[in-house]
């Protein structure tokens, strides 16, 4: 049995592949080992029941994940998915690889993430070359799923939210101020619990005030990320993965096209193409 997984910072995919069979497919909370100690991510993972129940099946893991972009930090998840998968081989690699696989596979190109987090790289279709480095929610990135969250949150708290998105807002979450200081300075994982006013913002981007936060952030990815590979551009194409470009793709294709870019494709998730690239793939022995 072979297992692929498609980690971010909120949840986590899961496809369990055996030759002959129907892949099975799990839905699970992230692991993240950048933002989550070793025993944070194994409690998370030991009471995943559905994962646990193929674990000494499994020969073969492929894990990419937020958060796995160093040596450190894929060691850490190495040592957290072999509790789990005692007889298996690990491939750990950062999400972006991902990302890559499900859009360009082997060919070159310019692949963003827009999802919980905010990324982008250039594949020369045979690495991935980054030329800013990722570091994190508190600093970087912009036009995600947690930017928007705290461009939400900003906004209500300092009053600048129009009357009828605040209150529809209030009525779709708890805003008391208690309970949003204890989330976001006392509990793991403060990006994934901001990411989760992002949808609000999607939902409702045909209101002016909606639509300019949208535009803000897109644009501030652009400026930040994306120009970093305004030459690479130039001869390749542009794709992006993640909730938040693909729900909001059709704003972020007009402010892409203030610069001149257009994007060939938004997936919302890789983990479909990247478990038919791994079907097609005859090296891998699914048995």
């Amino acid at each position: 049995m072979v297992v692929v997984a498609d980690s971010g910072s909120s949840k986590c995919d899961w496809v369990f592949c055996v030759s002959g069979y129907e892949p099975i497919k799990i839905r699970a909370r992230g692991l993240n080992p950048s933002i989550s100690n070793k025993k944070a991510l194994l409690d998370i993972l030991k009471n995943t029941d559905e994962v646990l129940l193929h674990g000494e099946k499994v020969r073969h893991v492929y894990f990419y994940g937020a958060g796995c972009n160093t040596v450190e930090s894929k060691n850490v998840m190495k040592d957290v998915l072999v509790e789990v998968f005692p007889n298996a081989y690990f491939d750990v690699e950062e999400d972006l690889m991902a990302a890559v696989k499900a859009t360009v596979n082997d060919k070159s190109g310019v692949v963003c993430i827009l999802g919980t987090g905010s990324n982008a790289c250039y594949f020369d279709g045979t690495e991935i070359i980054t030329k800013v480095p990722s570091l994190g929610y508190v600093l970087m990135d912009e036009g995600s799923g947690n930017y928007f969250g705290r461009e939400l949150l900003k906004s209500y708290y300092y009053q600048q939210m129009p009357e009828d998105l605040r209150m529809a807002f209030s009525k779709q979450f708890s805003m008391e101020e208690k309970e949003v200081l204890h989330r976001l300075y006392k509990c793991n994982a403060p990006n994934k619990y901001l990411a989760q006013f992002a949808p609000f913002l999607v939902e409702h981007k045909l209101h002016g005030f909606a639509r300019e936060l949208l535009v803000q952030g897109f644009s501030a990815f652009i400026d930040n990320q994306l120009m970093q590979y305004s030459e690479e551009l130039k001869t390749c194409q542009l794709h992006f993965v993640g909730s938040i470009a693909f729900y909001a793709q059709d704003v972020l294709q007009e402010v892409l096209a203030t610069y001149d870019f257009q994007a060939e494709s938004f997936v919302k998730c890789p983990m479909d193409n990247l478990v038919q690239a791994m079907l097609n793939d005859n090296s891998i022995q699914l048995k």
